[in-house]
């Protein structure tokens, strides 16, 4: 089969994806990165933005990287998770030159500055989990690494809890495809819209779990 034959196939199954499964074909976009040469450039500019300013998760292009090559996979998570964190200290470093004044004066101007004081509060006193969740789950850290910055808690601290945190996320995805190799592909590849299910709710009952955690060593 000829690369004009391979590309035609592809778009032809790109086109018969119906429009209401846009994850897929993001999953699709993605994928193709690993056939470039320009993937590994691609992940770490996603991964260094991603805590700034990009609301997309960098784990689609290192899912889909991993995918295309599961033999490099501990290579791209491993380097998304160093430069997941280096975006994130950017992003809590402008977050601290904010200060939290600037930003309890801001809401102050629509009668919401008592509300803003609380939520800074709450950061600087459950720090270590507001870190751990947004750096594990899904919950934003972008959002979380600004914040930070904002209460001003100890950027040591932030650094640490997001090293240990984003290696285990991205690193425990790239295992998998790294042990798995083509099989992986194969199984997403047939259950595409089961896995994304399944990964939602893997991923709500870990976010649960940090939270009894919490709990447990508050009390």
């Amino acid at each position: 089969m000829t690369d004009t034959q391979s590309n035609d196939e592809k778009r032809a199954t790109s086109d018969e994806i119906a429009w209401w499964h846009w994850h897929r074909r993001l999953y699709n976009w993605v994928v193709h990165w690993a056939d470039t040469r320009y993937g590994m450039a691609a992940l770490i500019i996603l991964a260094l933005t991603e805590p700034i300013c990009v609301p997309i998760p960098a784990d689609v292009m290192v899912i889909g990287l991993c995918l295309g090559r599961p033999k490099r996979s501990l290579r791209y998570g491993l380097t998304c998770a160093l430069f997941s964190v280096m975006g994130g200290t950017i992003a809590f470093s402008l977050g601290l030159a904010i200060g939290p004044e600037r930003v309890v004066d801001f809401f102050n101007t629509v009668g919401l500055g008592q509300k803003a004081q609380l939520a800074l509060d709450m950061y600087t006193k459950y720090d270590f989990w507001a870190i751990s969740i947004s750096a594990l789950t899904p919950v934003p850290y972008m959002l979380f690494s600004w914040l930070g910055g904002m209460a001003e808690v100890s950027l040591f601290k932030f650094v640490l809890i997001s090293i240990i945190f984003r290696t285990i996320r991205f690193g425990s995805e790239s295992l998998l495809f790294y042990c798995l190799g083509n099989r992986a592909k194969r199984l997403i590849e047939k259950y595409f819209n089961i896995a994304t299910i399944v990964v939602i709710i893997v991923l709500a009952v870990v976010v649960y779990a940090i939270k009894l955690l919490g709990r447990l060593f508050e009390g």
